[in-house]
């Protein structure tokens, strides 16, 4: 059965943004989609949110993770801890590091095994935006594509896929939609 996971960032919950509009359509195409509620959300802290998300989720071969944000790092912090592949990753606003950001920052993936990570994602895809007021701009995305592979798309004037903070609402994503059942028969791309 086809799995999608969606991880949210700091200050989510599993309805923010286009997390609800992405579920009703993934599910409409067979999915079984999970969106956990991750703990204390206003500080991501990867030693809480790796371990409950590794005991509670179910990751296999079909399975897709969505993040965004600090959903991102959680999920290269999943991929980095997994002991078999998933099908794809998708990373929403994805960073490596942003301005500012100590090395011993509880949001970063401390020793990440890239090759590991590489080996579990099978396919990666990226999203980030030329103008994301955060710093998580297509610059982050070429670090992550760097040292992942993968894919990157860089749609222009999109900020961060959603914000609270910047007032950025954002219903909708149906390129993400086409990338999540890219490979699925009803291919769109």
């Amino acid at each position: 059965m086809k799995n999608a996971i969606f991880l949210h960032g700091l200050g989510g919950n599993p309805d923010n943004f286009w997390f609800a509009w992405l579920r009703n359509q993934l599910t409409a195409q067979g999915y079984t989609v999970t969106a956990p509620q991750l703990p204390n959300p206003d500080a991501p802290d990867l030693n809480v949110w790796t371990p409950f998300a590794v005991q509670n989720l179910t990751f296999d071969e079909d399975t897709i993770i969505i993040g965004h944000s600090a959903g991102c790092p959680l999920t290269l912090s999943i991929l980095n801890n997994l002991t078999h592949p998933i099908h794809r990753a998708i990373l929403v606003a994805g960073f490596i590091r942003l301005a500012g950001m100590e090395d011993d920052n509880v949001m970063l993936l401390k020793s990440p095994d890239y090759d590991k990570i590489k080996q579990n994602g099978r396919e990666f895809f990226f999203f980030n935006s030329d103008n994301d007021p955060w710093g998580c701009t297509h610059v982050q995305g070429e670090a992550l594509r760097e040292k992942l592979g993968g894919t990157l798309i860089i749609p222009s004037g999109e900020g961060h896929f959603g914000s609270k903070i910047f007032n950025q609402p954002y219903d909708t994503f149906p390129l993400l939609k086409d990338i999540c059942l890219l490979g699925n028969n009803n291919d769109h791309l």
